[in-house]
Order: C-alpha cells, then structure tokens, then sequence
C-alpha cells in the first residue's frame, strides 16, 4: 500500500479563509463612521430627508399671477415749498418719496376687509382648500378665526410698493393656474374701488363743506331780508331816509308857518292896539304852532318812536344784510373752487401689469428650501456641539 505525502500546512489554501475579514473591515468602519455621526444624522440628516420626500413627493404645486399697478392723480401738487423740498432732499438721497395713497391701497389688501370681500366675491375659502392641495399646505380648516385666515392670507399673497417708482405688485398663489389669475384680478378690482372710494370721500368732504357754507349764508340773507321787510311793515316805511325827509318837510312847514305868524303879528302889532282880536288870534296860532313842533320834536327824538333810534336799527339790518350778501358771494366763489379742486385731485387706478395665468408651478422651491433648511440646522447643530464641547471641557 502507498502512502501519500503528508499534507504541509503552506499547501493548505488561504484565500477563502482571509476573504471574510476583508469584506467586514469596511463595513465595521462605515458603521463607526455613521455611528460617531449619529447625532449629525438624527438632528440634521433625517429632518433634511423628510423634508426632501414631503417636497418632492408629496407636496403640490402652487401657481403665481403677478399684476402691478400704480395710483395716480389728475394733477400732482407743485405749489408747496416743503413738498418741493422733502422731493430735493430724497432725490439727493438717491430715493424718492413713496405716494401715501399707494401705501394705503397696499395696507387695505392686507387688511381684514380685502380677505372677507375675497371671501364673499370669489370663494377664497374654497380656492385654498382644493382637493389638488397637500396637506400641509391647504387650509386647514374652513371655519378658521380671522388671526389664523389672515397669516394663511398674508403667507400666500404679498403685496409690495416700489419705493422708486410707487408701482405696487400683487403676487397671489393658488393652487390653480385659474385661481391665482381670479386671487389677483379680485385683488386689482378691490384696489380699483378702494381708490374710487377714497377719490369720491375726498371731494365730497371738501365739497359738502363748501355747500355747508354756502346753505348758511344763504339762510342768513334770508334772515336778514326778512328782519328789514318786517321793519318796513312794522314802520309803514321804506326806509327811514325817506322818513326823516318826510318829518323833515312837515317840520320846514310848520317852521315856515310859524315865522309866517309871528311875521304878521310883528306887523299888525305896529299899527293896531294889543286888545285887538286879530292879535289875539295871532298870539294863539303861535302858541299853537309852537306847542305843535315842541310835540312833533318830542315824538322824534325820545320814545318809542324816535327817529335815531329807528334810523340805527334800520342801519344795523342793512349792514347785516351786506355783510350776509357778502358771505354769500364768498360761499359761492369758494364752492367753485372746492369743486374745481377736487376735480384736480381726483385719484385713479392705471393698470400697469394684468395678472398672467401662470404654466408653471414656482411654489415650493424645493431646492432652495432644502439648503436652506439643510444650512440652518448644521448651523444650529454646530451651535450646540460647541456649547456642549465647552461645558464638558469646563466640567473636566
């Protein structure tokens, strides 16, 4: 019997028994590698990976109408020195002033009242909740208090003013192509009528002031007119110019009447015995005379009905009366002239930009979502690691 050569341990094959610890040496150390990292990973890394899959796999996209406008008037103010100034100040400045109107209409677009009327008009409930709509996104509830609708409101609409040329843009978002376009054109015709709005409360304010000022006088030239017509009744007279030169007359005769008299008598007396009964006669009619003008002057000048007295308040009824045609003319001159005014500075709405009907989801910007929250959170991850590195070396 043959015997074979005893089998050396150099013949033995190795290959098979060195594969295994080479193929594990990676992986062990990959698995050192991800587990030192597993913080990193677990506050950094998986928050990244779900917001990758929600963008990019769940979440809807969301459609933009951009419209622009700019408020205008008839006539821009040029005759104020300090407006002229503030505009040479800001122009040096490298900025011009803003129009206070187009801040207006922008705060009303964000305002409370802009979301109800969207909310009656168009259904803007309904636009942001369409079936379409992930869940993160959509509204998410319909009967939301006021606060929340307004966040969701403000989070999906912008408003802004250009502060170089005062031109507003309107960016509404949607689910629907044909719902951002509705979202913003409802958005311009709001706007359109709340500078309507603001035109017409402006020139009726200064208006109705100025008919204001118009009715007053008018009743008052009524009053005064009524105050002299009534005197005239009352005097049986139309004026005490014409009565006075009346009284004035009866006066020159009685005047007259009575030099007449005492002429006479100085004649007869010359020639005729005092017991005579034509100088008696004389002497009565004189005394009468007398007696007549000395009651006439009592009449006129104390009492009742004294002539200065009726002469001044018959002249203060006229001033009064000249004084309210006056404040009527002014009155009219200066309605005119609010009207006229408010023509000038009647506001309106131009249209710059009609809102497009988009083809193309911009909303969410995936990609710059994720970088930007994938920076934020290794910020704040390497915030904390170097706290933690120094309180444990302070504790060691």
């Amino acid at each position: 019997m043959k015997l074979s050569p005893p089998t050396r341990v150099s013949d033995i094959p190795i290959s098979a028994g060195r594969a295994r610890p080479a193929a594990v040496a990676p992986r062990s150390a990959l698995l050192r590698m991800l587990w030192r990292r597993r913080f990193f990973l677990l506050l950094v890394g998986l928050p990244t990976l779900i917001a990758a899959i929600y963008l990019y796999g769940i979440a809807a996209g969301q459609y933009v109408s951009e419209a622009r406008f700019v408020v205008r008037g008839q006539q821009e103010s040029r005759g104020s020195t300090s407006s002229s100034l503030g505009e040479m100040l800001g122009a040096a400045a490298g900025f011009k002033q803003v129009p206070a109107e187009a801040l207006t209409v922008r705060d009303y677009l964000e305002s409370h009242d802009a979301i109800e009327s969207l909310k009656t008009r168009i259904g803007l409930v309904e636009i942001y909740r369409r079936p379409e709509a992930d869940f993160l996104a959509r509204l998410w509830s319909p009967d939301l208090p006021a606060e929340l609708m307004a966040l969701y409101y403000h989070h999906m609409n912008t408003v802004t003013v250009d502060n170089t040329g005062g031109i507003t843009t309107i960016r509404a978002r949607a689910f629907r192509p044909e719902d951002a376009h509705r979202v913003a054109e409802e958005q311009l015709r709001l706007s359109e009528e709340f500078v309507n709005k603001l035109s017409s409360r402006a020139r009726e304010a200064s208006v109705n002031f100025a008919q204001g000022e118009l009715r007053r006088a008018e009743e008052r030239v009524i009053a005064a007119q009524t105050a002299i017509t009534e005197w005239r009744q009352r005097e049986q007279a139309v004026d005490p110019v014409s009565l006075a030169q009346i009284n004035q007359a009866g006066f020159a005769a009685l005047e007259k009447e009575l030099n007449t008299a005492r002429t006479e008598l100085q004649e007869k007396s010359a020639f005729m015995r005092p017991d005579n009964p034509q100088i008696a006669t004389l002497r009565n009619r004189i005394q009468a005379l007398q007696a007549r003008i000395r009651i006439e002057r009592d009449r006129l000048t104390t009492g009742a009905e004294a002539l200065p007295e009726r002469i001044s308040v018959f002249e203060r009824l006229a001033q009064e009366r000249e004084f309210a045609n006056k404040q009527l003319a002014s009155a009219t001159a200066s309605l005119e002239m609010a009207r006229m005014e408010a023509q000038r500075q009647q506001l309106f709405l131009a249209r710059v930009v009609e809102p497009n009907m988009a083809e193309y989801p911009l909303y969410p910007r995936a990609a710059i979502f994720l970088i930007s929250f994938f920076a934020v959170l290794s910020m704040l991850y390497g915030v904390g690691w170097l706290l933690l590195a120094g309180v444990r070396e302070h504790a060691l």
